[in-house]
């Protein structure tokens, strides 16, 4: 396995109390849309920003309203929020602080683009209590960069980098992509060489995936079609090369001291994402801003708030904001006025609103849980459902043994290295 068991442990106990919760904070805001992202983002004046601050704003002081819990993470997600103004980014934390029972010790991560990030704003990020940055890089060589279509260069991200690390950030993530049209083993090797270099803490490797709607789709609709159907392809690689380069990925960042814990993510040891992780264990988390989404467990409403919107049998909700910006605006502007109190179906931001099952509860403790080379535990799961996971998952569980994708040891089970390469298939037996 990629984890030895001590550091399995240690990631599988980040989320033990049910009190615990994260939020999430949609800065929607970019100098320009890349071609590949079908993300909720775009470029708007500062005007636009400045309101849409205020509002979301309002948004976090009702929420404090309503949720209630430890926040043991944050995470300002976009868009690019290193391109909001930092006065901005200020009010939004500083609003945070004033109505969240925030941990001292909560993991803050900000993601940033290269070339938004100036000293000044680093050192006030540092100031304010982030105390991580994600910074998306893709790649080391300027033409992969321009192919998809980022703005900036990779001399500009080292630029970046030091700042960063001049401004005494200890925990730095740097996104990268594979599978990119015409990228070779050779390149992505030299990307991970370059990056693992400047020591980061934590390095995500995500595999290009052709968005509907976005202009790579119209480039390459056809190629990724044929990908998919295991066919020749023109200009993105076929179905073999595009595993060789996530497997190259894979072996070179082992290789430079990465522990893979998660499908796509790896970290020096003790430097894993801890908000992703609550993700991935299903712990509650809040998301505000236009088009955030929210796991709320009735757990961690206000005791007011617990009747029937919570599903009346003590069942959690997922829920998505309102996605057109505009709209957020004006109906988070007004959000001081609405109790917070009421039923979910009356709360205008909310675009919609699911139960979640006992059922679709296990699925995602399995689907989610074995996204993690820690896996899971059966003694998790009992606690969660009250009821042995052999008796709901006894079937799969012995499938996957025998094709020798999954394996249980001291109490743990989870996807071997075969089966992370095939977890689309691995998972999909946990779904009914």
């Amino acid at each position: 396995m990629f984890l030895s068991l001590m550091m399995i442990t240690n990631v599988q106990n980040i989320n033990t109390d049910p009190r615990e919760i994260e939020l999430y904070i949609h800065i929607p805001f970019c100098v320009k849309k890349c071609d590949y992202c079908d993300f909720l983002s775009g470029p708007y004046d500062e005007q636009v920003q400045k309101e849409y601050t205020l509002a979301l704003c309002q948004e976090i002081i009702w929420q404090s309203k309503r949720v209630f819990g430890r926040v043991t993470s944050i995470y300002i997600g976009g868009g690019t929020p290193s391109w909001l103004p930092v006065k901005l980014m200020e009010n939004i934390m500083d609003t945070v602080r004033k109505n969240f029972d925030l941990d001292p010790l909560a993991e803050v991560t900000i993601e940033a683009n290269p070339g938004t990030v100036t000293r000044e704003a680093a050192n006030i990020y540092r100031s304010i209590g982030i105390n991580r940055i994600s910074v998306g890089l893709q790649s080391a060589h300027n033409d992969e960069l321009e192919l998809l279509g980022r703005i900036h260069t990779y001399d500009r991200f080292l630029r970046t980098y030091e700042i960063l690390r001049q401004a005494g950030f200890e925990n730095i993530n740097v996104d990268l992509m594979t599978g990119l049209p015409g990228q070779t083993p050779g390149k992505l090797i030299e990307t991970i060489r370059r990056v693992s270099a400047l020591r980061p803490e934590h390095i995500s490797s995500y595999a290009l995936i052709i968005e509907e709607g976005t202009p790579f789709y119209s480039r390459y609709r056809a190629d990724d079609i044929r990908q998919k159907n295991g066919q020749p392809t023109m200009e993105l690689p076929n179905e073999d090369q595009a595993y060789e380069l996530m497997k190259r990925a894979q072996q070179e960042l082992i290789a430079h001291g990465f522990c893979q814990y998660e499908i796509s993510n790896y970290s020096k040891p003790g430097k894993e994402c801890r908000h992703n992780i609550g993700y991935w264990t299903r712990k509650t988390y809040v998301g505000m801003g236009a088009g955030a989404a929210s796991l709320i467990a009735p757990a961690c409403l206000v005791p007011e708030c617990e009747g029937e919107e919570a599903g009346g049998m003590g069942l959690e909700q997922r829920i998505s904001n309102i996605r057109y910006i505009y709209d957020y605006i004006e109906e988070a502007s007004h959000l001081m006025a609405i109790d917070p109190q009421s039923d979910y179906k009356d709360v205008p931001i909310y675009d919609a609103v699911q139960t979640v099952t006992r059922k679709g509860a296990m699925e995602e403790f399995m689907f989610l849980g074995l996204r993690q080379t820690a896996g899971i535990t059966a003694e998790a799961f009992y606690q969660a459902f009250e009821t042995p996971i052999e008796r709901v998952y006894q079937a799969p569980l012995q499938q996957l043994k025998q094709e020798g994708l999954l394996e249980t040891r001291e109490g743990r089970i989870y996807l071997t290295e075969q089966g992370l390469d095939l977890s689309n298939y691995a998972l999909s037996k946990f779904l009914f």
